[in-house]
């Protein structure tokens, strides 16, 4: 029957560094004992069996918190061995501050210049001008701000990738009573602005220009995003993002991200917890009653919609809007993209 290791000495937590045990008075032996998993060269993390982790979470935005735990879990691991003056950038910093981003295996940190970038398994090293980031304190870890990691990622995403992220840095986010808090917003359009007038960026400069030019504060997630973006190309009316809808009372029946006013149409994007989870889907049947009550009509998308192999979300809500007056005469300021 295997062994039950000694107890850890008091203080360390859940993740240090070998030094920092050692000090502490752990022996060569108890840090290559099996409850502890050495994710980092010279760090350690205590592993524990998480109850919850195999549970199916189908609320909104399951996958994007699963994603930023194991971020945080291995950015909490390496900050213990995390060479003086460095910090967390790029996919690692937005990940850290909530963007829905994806991530792999590898951590991004970087140095200002001249430090030499960190090297390691697991680390994406790179070294940046003093002048163009800016850093900040992230729930215990020094990240980069997200304005400054906005702009670093213009040399890593294509010009849809850096909307879809503004769109998700610069959202207000509403209270579960429908109200807005602009003060948590994680950044601005002008802070997104700031971060560029920091300096040229020869790699991305450009594309960083074109995308901030077509970011806006309203979308909730990046299907809509994708979807309002595929919409503006092919010629819709622009929409009003994260709407109120009101009745003749002017009693709010609900808030939608993509709205039609003129044309008292709604395009609501569903993600899968609006299928499984029953209090959604009893809301969803009440508020959309409510909508038809008050003279909207709902065009209800989902990602196949807008990211399948035949999408068609912009051609169910051309229709909704041909059908309730529109003349189908493009913005004039349409821009392809």
């Amino acid at each position: 029957m295997p062994r039950t290791p000694h107890p850890l000495p008091p203080g360390l937590g859940m993740h240090f560094s070998v030094a920092q045990a050692t000090e502490a008075g752990a022996t060569p032996r108890r840090l290559r004992a099996k409850d502890l998993s050495s994710p980092f060269h010279g760090a350690r993390r205590v592993t524990q069996v998480d109850a919850h982790q195999e549970e199916d979470d189908s609320t909104p935005f399951a996958r994007d918190r699963r994603v930023r735990t194991a971020v945080h879990e291995a950015a909490r691991a390496y900050a213990t061995v995390m060479p003086p003056g460095s910090f967390f950038c790029g996919r690692t910093a937005a990940v850290l501050v909530g963007a829905p981003l994806p991530h792999g295996e590898v951590l991004e940190v970087a140095v200002l210049a001249p430090r030499r970038a960190p090297r390691g398994k697991g680390i994406r090293g790179r070294t940046v001008a003093p002048h163009l980031v800016e850093v900040r304190r992230e729930g215990g870890l020094l990240v980069s701000t997200p304005a400054t990691t906005w702009a670093m990622l213009g040399r890593d995403l294509d010009e849809r990738q850096l909307i879809v992220l503004g769109d998700a840095l610069v959202r207000v986010p509403r209270d579960r009573a429908g109200d807005s808090h602009r003060e948590l917003a994680l950044t601005s359009p002008a802070e997104l602005q700031s971060a560029l007038d920091l300096g040229p960026r020869p790699r991305a400069g450009r594309r960083l220009v074109a995308a901030l030019d077509r970011i806006r504060v309203g979308s909730a997630s990046p299907l809509e995003t994708e979807y309002r973006l595929d919409a503006e190309s092919q010629g819709l009316p622009d929409p009003v993002l994260d709407m109120p809808i009101l009745d003749g009372r002017g009693r709010r029946l609900g808030i939608s991200e993509v709205v039609y006013p003129r044309f008292r149409t709604v395009a609501e994007i569903e993600g899968d917890h609006h299928r499984v989870s029953q209090q959604q889907w009893d809301r969803d049947i009440a508020k959309y009653r409510s909508y038809a009550e008050a003279g909207w009509h709902v065009v209800r998308l989902t990602a196949r919609n807008i990211r399948g192999s035949r999408p068609d979300a912009v051609a169910l809500v051309r229709r909704a809007l041909l059908m309730r007056g529109w003349d189908g005469a493009p913005p004039r300021d349409l821009r392809a993209f």
